[in-house]
């Protein structure tokens, strides 16, 4: 059973409470207006985020969202350049939605649709500029952002970037259809490069990281056992 305090210390209990109420009180009124002026700084730069979020940003995104459609209509019909430029209509093409639209997610996905175009249409240095500009979010984005890039960079014969890229995108993502597609990408480089030890050690890895895919089927025809 707990001992019941006597009458001293629950005096002396009461005087530490008032002395800490007394203590804040004093900070409080010498530092009155530092105090408030914080809080209302604070409130400020809550209100003013909260702002730009509703009233700018998002009225953005809606917009450049929609500015993205005939730009991804050409682009799936493999109309590149029309896709990157003039995709028809009034409409901007990629590199006028980067501009239009900064710091939007879709400006930051046109780079990624530009970064492909130019692959596509054989301007392989603005293709790696351009990729290397967008920002991935997730890891399957990141494997196909480097997977491009090794694409351009062999195509650049830039071999060194071009594995490093293939390595890069083979790692960025465990997914079964992608992973072992980028596994086969550099396996295959190593092959033109004649590290035939290197490439027969990655076409192994698929048969056993993958062994249900079309991917490991094809690796298995490349393996020494």
């Amino acid at each position: 059973m707990a001992r019941r305090k006597s009458k001293k210390e629950q005096e002396e209990t009461l005087v530490d409470i008032v002395d800490v109420r007394d203590q804040a009180v004093s900070f409080y009124d010498k530092h009155q207006k530092t105090i408030i002026g914080v809080a209302v700084a604070v409130a400020i730069l809550i209100g003013a985020y909260l702002a730009y979020q509703i009233f700018y940003k998002a009225p953005r995104q809606k917009a450049a969202q929609s500015a993205m459609y005939m730009a991804e209509y050409q682009f799936s019909r493999d109309s590149f350049a029309l896709a990157l430029e003039n995709p028809g209509q009034g409409s901007e093409g990629f590199l006028d939605i980067m501009e239009s639209y900064g710091g939007t997610n879709q400006a930051n996905t046109a780079k990624y649709y530009a970064g492909i175009c130019y692959l596509n249409i054989g301007r392989y240095e603005d293709a790696v500029k351009m990729l290397k500009s967008f920002n991935a979010p997730t890891d399957l984005t990141k494997a196909t952002k480097f997977g491009a890039l090794g694409d351009a960079y062999s195509e650049l014969k830039d071999m060194a970037n071009a594995e490093a890229s293939y390595k890069k995108a083979a790692e960025a993502s465990d997914v079964s259809s992608v992973a072992p597609y980028y596994m086969k990408k550099l396996a295959m480089l190593y092959e033109y490069e004649g590290k035939a030890d290197q490439a027969a050690k990655l076409y192994k890895q698929i048969t056993e990281k993958f062994p249900t895919t079309d991917w490991s089927n094809e690796a298995k025809r490349f393996v020494v056992d």
